[in-house]
């Protein structure tokens, strides 16, 4: 009867041991290093859509066209948002595009098409301020790469752009936020690349011919005397005075010789 009442005994005392060595085991992990919870992710960089910045800036409908259809527009996001250096995009305006008569786009190559996109975007965030100290570097190569390049100057605060076939000038900045600025430009970027060289300019109009007078028009007075008309007509006056003279003189003869 003592044997099984100690074992009895034991056998509580053992499980009451294991049930608190486990309730240890379980509460542990709470405190344990390794599953302390995981830190928040960073906020994700800003992504910038250059189809919805140049569709609410507009009118561009022609340039963003020609960007999808080139498909240069996946270019230009990936400099704008995949690197440091941002990107810089001159705009022309629709009425660019419609003014443009010679030479024709349309007779552009596709690859043609989609270096001349690529001639109007530079590899670089760049302010207004900026194109100060970027004329005095120039030419700057373009994304078109190679021998598309631009030449820049600053005019009393007014950037000036010269593509060899465009002389134009930045009109206005549409977006300017690191890394994209975008700026519209009065003309289409055409570049020698492309063209060849450009046609010389037009030469300046000759003056007009001095109208002559016409034949039956009456012969003006000279410096140096009258008309050859007024000139008969006092020849003619000086013989009838003349003749005048001579018929008094012969009435006057034959007056003395009667007395």
């Amino acid at each position: 009867m003592a044997v099984t009442m100690i074992f009895t005994v034991t056998s509580v005392l053992i499980l009451l041991s294991s049930s608190f060595t486990s309730a240890q085991l379980v509460a542990s992990p709470a405190f344990s290093p390794t599953l302390a919870p995981a830190p928040a992710p960073a906020p994700a960089t800003d992504y910038v859509n250059l189809v919805d910045l140049l569709t609410v800036a507009g009118p561009f409908h022609t340039f963003l066209n020609l960007l999808e259809s080139t498909k240069v527009i996946q270019t230009f996001q990936d400099q704008a948002n995949n690197t440091k250096q941002g990107i810089t995009i001159f705009i022309p305006k629709d009425s660019a595009f419609s003014s443009l008569k010679k030479p024709p786009l349309s007779n552009l190559t596709q690859d043609q098409q989609k270096s001349l996109i690529l001639f109007h975007g530079l590899s670089q965030y760049y302010t207004l301020s900026d194109f100060n100290s970027l004329s005095q570097s120039s030419p700057v190569t373009t994304m078109a790469g190679g021998q598309y390049t631009l030449n820049f100057t600053d005019v009393s605060g007014t950037v000036h752009l010269n593509s060899g076939w465009t002389n134009t000038k930045v009109s206005s900045s549409v977006h300017s936020t690191n890394p994209v600025s975008l700026f519209q430009v009065d003309k289409v970027l055409l570049p020698e690349a492309i063209f060849g060289e450009a046609p010389p300019p037009a030469p300046a109009p000759a003056p007009s011919p001095e109208i002559a007078p016409t034949a039956d028009s009456p012969p003006s007075l000279t410096e140096q005397g009258s008309s050859p008309l007024s000139s008969s007509s006092s020849s003619h006056r000086i013989i009838c005075w003349g003749a005048l003279h001579y018929l008094a003189l012969a009435i006057s003869g034959g007056l003395i010789l009667i007395f």
